[in-house]
């Protein structure tokens, strides 16, 4: 279980709703669980089950949820084959997607929906958000192009199988452990490993390993390129065969730098970073400084008590009375 550390900053939660949808429809599929309309409710339940969870573990001042935009998406429209490839879409877990934003607004919960934007641009926004206000931030995701956003004050809760209990909260010393760059190097380091999930391959010969080792030798794709155009590319090649010879591992500098010459690669990495940058400064819409805003807690007992009661779970509806409103669990029962 994650603890609550001290603080003197006011903590804000942000999640990725339709990644935790996903998640819990196909871990929840199973139990065909309903609400009082006799309408699917399994993912919406999980998702909820896991921000409660989320909420009593960490105590934030505020949560803010972050939807995609699902009639369009300019990524797409810069980019026919955004995510081509993923499975059609389940149409119970479509349902679910199209009923989340109103579940989270019923419960006083806030939410946002970017026009032609998706969830990780609410996440960089949110962060941006916190750190100018003064405020720690923490996302709630299963993605990776959240990493590029962690910093002093923004961690990232990588949801896994585990749930909320047995998911790592990473910390920019943790993102560099795991991959061998730092948090701001993070984008560029995803831009030349590229992207399957979303259809984006990454700088042909390049992988995940050499990619990091390029960064953390010569601290920049910029520098990188200046070192190919200027040099031909001697700085990038010293830097693999040095490390190599260390490991007593093969020296492969030439070939790194002839696969980063290649005019593909750089077109590949340009293209990558511009469709993977996300929005940082999207309105919120959130006014934490007006009592009763959306999205602050604690929330009205009764209006989650009848809200939450929907999904036909009693023990969710009590966990959310006592997280969100303060509320013991036996309020509002008969």
């Amino acid at each position: 279980m994650h603890a609550i550390p001290p603080r003197e900053r006011k903590l804000l939660l942000t999640v990725d709703a339709p990644s935790l949808l996903h998640r819990n429809h196909h871990a929840r599929a199973h139990t065909r669980h309903l609400d009082r309309s006799g309408r699917p409710a399994w993912a919406l339940h999980g998702m909820l089950r896991q921000i409660l969870e989320a909420i009593d573990t960490f105590a934030p001042d505020a949560v803010l949820f972050g939807l995609d935009d699902r009639t369009a998406s300019l990524r797409r429209d810069a980019y026919p084959d955004y995510k081509a490839g993923r499975a059609e879409k389940d149409p119970d877990l479509v349902d679910q997607l199209d009923r989340a934003g109103a579940l989270l607004d019923a419960l006083g919960l806030a939410t946002l929906t970017p026009p032609g934007l998706e969830a990780d641009d609410v996440n960089a926004s949110a962060a941006t958000w916190a750190r100018s206000n003064g405020w720690d931030c923490i996302l709630i995701t299963s993605d990776r192009d959240a990493f590029a956003l962690i910093d002093e004050h923004t961690r990232v809760l990588r949801l896994i199988d585990g749930g909320i209990a047995g998911s790592p909260l990473l910390t920019p010393s943790r993102l560099q452990s795991m991959y061998g760059v730092p948090a701001d190097r993070y984008l560029e380091f995803a831009a030349i490993r590229g992207d399957t999930s979303d259809n984006l391959p990454g700088i042909p010969g390049i992988g995940e390993k050499t990619a990091a080792l390029l960064l953390a030798q010569l601290g920049s794709m910029a520098a990188i390129w200046a070192d190919l155009d200027h040099d031909g590319g001697r700085s990038v090649a010293a830097a693999i065969d040095a490390l190599a010879a260390e490991s007593g591992g093969r020296r492969t500098g030439a070939s790194v730098v002839k696969r980063l010459s290649a005019p593909e690669a750089r077109e590949r990495f340009e293209f990558n970073l511009r469709l993977m940058a996300v929005r940082a400064d999207l309105d919120l819409g959130f006014t934490p400084d007006i009592t009763g805003s959306p999205g602050l807690l604690p929330l009205d007992a009764e209006r989650v008590q009848r809200v939450v009661a929907h999904l036909q779970q009693q023990s969710t509806t009590d966990l959310a009375v006592r997280v969100l409103t303060g509320e013991p669990a036996s309020y509002g029962r008969g």
